[in-house]
């Protein structure tokens, strides 16, 4: 018998909005090697591993052929280092509206809080925020293989939890993400607009709810 047993979030866009500093991040590494990148295409970089979105950018600059892939792991190893400078500054001020109070109260319902972000900074992140003690289990994206589309990311956070992925409601601002959590076998809350596929969607994560949550688990 289904029954609800753990929540599995993404980070960026959902615990806190540190996607702008991604962008940041890129458009600078971009530049450095005459590639022009804004914020719409930034958009499709969401939920992708950073390899992938390096991957992407060259593309974008006609330049896939360019670099080897150790020249490649340098150029992403960059773009990290200038990320986390701008970084720095974060704090639980920095905790998208509603989350902490969506985080306890999901503690005290019983259930199980993973982390399904693909985001090797993900648990310096968590640390900034002041969240490490508020999730049960980080999935490692520095094991994660496939990027989401793939559900791997998800399917490693269900099993880390010790949940059937069926038992968990996933909750992501990416349609990457979304896709990752309804093939991975979970319902899916989407955060934002124009998002296909997920079966609920709110407009931010000031209307996330546990009542959100367990309405949708019963679809």
């Amino acid at each position: 018998m289904k029954q609800l047993e753990a929540v599995i979030f993404d980070l960026d866009g959902v615990i806190t909005d540190s996607a702008h500093f991604h962008y940041l991040a890129w458009k600078q590494l971009a530049a450095d090697i005459n590639i022009e990148i804004d914020e719409a295409f930034n958009e499709t970089l969401k939920g992708i591993s950073r390899m992938d979105s390096l991957d992407l950018i060259l593309a974008k600059g006609g330049r896939e052929q360019d670099f080897t892939l150790a020249e490649k792991e340098e150029l992403a190893a960059k773009k990290n280092a200038h990320y986390v400078e701008l970084l720095e500054d974060l704090s639980p001020a920095d905790i998208l509206p509603g989350i902490a109070s969506l985080l306890e109260a999901i503690r005290t319902a019983g259930l199980k809080i993973a982390l399904a972000s693909v985001s090797k900074n993900a648990p310096m992140v968590l640390a900034a925020l002041g969240l490490t003690d508020s999730f049960d289990y980080l999935a490692d994206a520095a094991k994660i293989t496939h990027s989401k589309p793939d559900p791997e990311i998800f399917l490693v956070a269900a099993a880390g939890l010790g949940v059937a992925p069926e038992n968990a409601v996933g909750i992501e601002d990416a349609q990457a993400g979304v896709e990752a959590i309804k093939s991975a076998g979970m319902k899916a809350i989407g955060v934002g607009t124009g998002l296909i596929g997920a079966d609920e969607l709110v407009s931010d994560t000031s209307e996330l709810t546990l009542a959100i949550i367990q309405k949708v688990f019963h679809l």
